[in-house]
């Protein structure tokens, strides 16, 4: 298990984010962070981040709080804009102000599966951070049967292999 003294840019990054979000609503962190977090060696420079819908008001208490912890959005700053492409199911990015990386990718859950997701969320015990992620066994299944790309087909074995799954 990693601990406080192992962490890097990305997870004070995401640590920082998360405090911010879980004060305005529920999310969690999805993909290739979660196999990262998990101990797999990989760069990235971004992590992808689910959170229920809000509505324009409460998407904005939350996109002002982000600015006032010194966070950016990389679209726009006006967060009625911000929240069109959410309200779109498209993604937005935000990274500290005036620093180009790391970047949270956000997304409003937009379906069943991202719904079920944030239900059967998780804190991963043995990344060592206090974060919630999308379910180990629904990530795995999503992956190889929906994804199947040689990429996401390493992930899963690295996830298997941390969680003690296969």
């Amino acid at each position: 298990m990693r601990g406080t003294s192992e962490r890097n840019i990305l997870d004070q990054f995401c640590l920082d984010f998360a405090k911010v979000v879980k004060k305005h609503t529920v999310y969690i962190v999805v993909s290739g962070f979660v196999a990262i977090s998990s101990g797999r060696t990989r760069a990235t420079e971004d992590i992808d981040m689910i959170i229920k819908p809000l509505d324009e008001k409460r998407f904005t208490q939350l996109h002002d709080d982000l600015a006032r912890h010194g966070f950016a959005c990389m679209q726009s700053a006006e967060a009625r804009e911000v929240f069109s492409y959410l309200k779109d199911h498209l993604s937005v990015r935000y990274t500290r102000k005036d620093e180009p990386l790391p970047e949270m990718e956000l997304k409003f859950a937009k379906d069943e599966l991202d719904g079920y997701q944030l239900k059967t969320r998780t804190k991963l015990a043995l990344t060592g951070l206090p974060l919630w992620f999308s379910n180990v066994n629904v990530n795995i299944a999503f992956k190889e049967q929906y994804l199947k790309s040689e990429k996401e087909i390493v992930k899963v074995t690295t996830l298997i292999k941390r969680c003690r799954l296969g």
